[in-house]
């Protein structure tokens, strides 16, 4: 049976299908139980909340799922190196956006406040609710994280983008390792060398890391129906991690104009850009993706040109100018078909099965 294997023992799952921990309020209690009570492993990204918030969230979930679940935090969750490098980039982040604040008739922001590291007070939450899976990006745990969590009960995920980051999360001793193709949608989690130098895509990870590396190894990138689980699996994935399908239903967090958009003609065509927060992230191409293809040197260090860039979006959602909004999203968005999690739930069962279990 193609549904029983090291991962679905280890989580105690029926289905090795995961739903992507999306952070920046994209996900969902609702979505998030909704996976786990249908045999999967639902998610819920955190790292833009505070410990109290996360208690809250855990609490909820566990009101609505006796199931497992999946808490995501960023171990770097900023890229700030001092207050001359920030100024210096908030001057040449003014020079290359104003032209698209003119154009929204909307006033540039002053240069943003300090921004402090929430990590370490989000990470203490997690020894606290001692969650049965916590996932981390961005970088590396120290060892003895890792032991003590493995003490509580708690199963570890670690995501890479390249082979050397999958070989560093193995001798840094997670239990599992989601390999994250370049085909996804939202930012790109590298953290041994640039993301731009990080850009595998996820088929070809999957068996780089299968030939060099022994933990059970999750797909994630370009995955949204049971095509795409059964070719994940011939090439040694264990199971698969599955974001832009259930970021485009109902149950996620997503604005109605989001979810439009991914199931629009406009989600052919998707950017890897940093105009938009700062760190390298793949979504739906606009206006400002073409013209500051990169950015890597005109915005702010993140998470503050997510604030710069805050005012435009506001702006440009009110006007209903969404070619000056960046809607997270992946290469797979053209395959889309369905808008309830249940039912692209219950599909993915039944097309994985019905391929893999000849």
């Amino acid at each position: 049976m193609w549904n029983k294997n090291r991962i679905t023992e280890l989580l105690g799952i029926e289905y090795p299908i995961m739903q992507g921990p999306f952070g920046g309020g994209l996900s969902t209690v609702e979505l998030t139980t909704t996976v786990s009570n249908l045999g999967g492993l639902g998610g819920f990204g955190a790292y833009t909340l505070s410990p109290q918030e996360i208690y809250d969230i855990h609490k909820e979930i566990l009101s609505k799922t006796d199931k497992p679940y999946n808490l995501n935090l960023w171990v770097n969750d900023h890229d700030i190196i001092d207050e001359e490098y920030t100024k210096k980039q908030y001057e040449k982040a003014v020079e290359t956006f104003k032209p698209y604040f003119n154009l929204l008739n909307t006033e540039i922001p002053a240069p943003p406040s300090s921004f402090e590291s929430r990590f370490q007070n989000q990470l203490q939450v997690v020894f606290d609710i001692k969650p049965k899976v916590f996932s981390f990006m961005f970088g590396l745990l120290d060892v003895n994280i890792i032991e003590d969590l493995h003490k509580q009960g708690t199963i570890v995920f670690g995501n890479a983008t390249t082979l050397d980051e999958a070989i560093a999360l193995e001798k840094l001793g997670v239990d599992v390792i989601v390999a994250s193709g370049f085909e996804s949608g939202g930012h790109r989690p590298s953290f041994l060398d640039k993301s731009e130098l990080s850009t595998t895509g996820t088929f070809v990870l999957i068996q780089l890391i299968k030939d060099k590396v022994k933990t059970p190894v999750v797909a994630a990138g370009g995955i949204a129906n049971g095509r795409g689980i059964a070719g994940a699996f011939t090439l040694g994935a264990e199971a698969v991690q599955i974001g832009t399908a259930f970021l485009a239903t109902e149950e996620s967090g997503a604005l109605p104009i989001h979810k439009e958009f991914l199931f629009s003609d406009a989600a052919r065509s998707t950017t890897l850009s940093r105009a938009y927060t700062g760190r390298l992230g793949r979504g739906i191409t606009t206006k400002i993706t073409r013209d500051v293809l990169a950015a890597t040197d005109k915005t702010l260090p993140f998470p503050l040109q997510t604030t710069f860039m805050g005012a435009l979006r506001k702006a440009a959602l009110e006007q209903q100018k969404n070619d000056f909004v960046f809607f997270w999203s992946g290469q797979i968005a053209p395959l889309l078909k369905h808008k309830k999690a249940s039912i692209l739930m219950k599909s993915l069962i039944e097309e994985a099965s019905e391929l893999l279990n000849k």
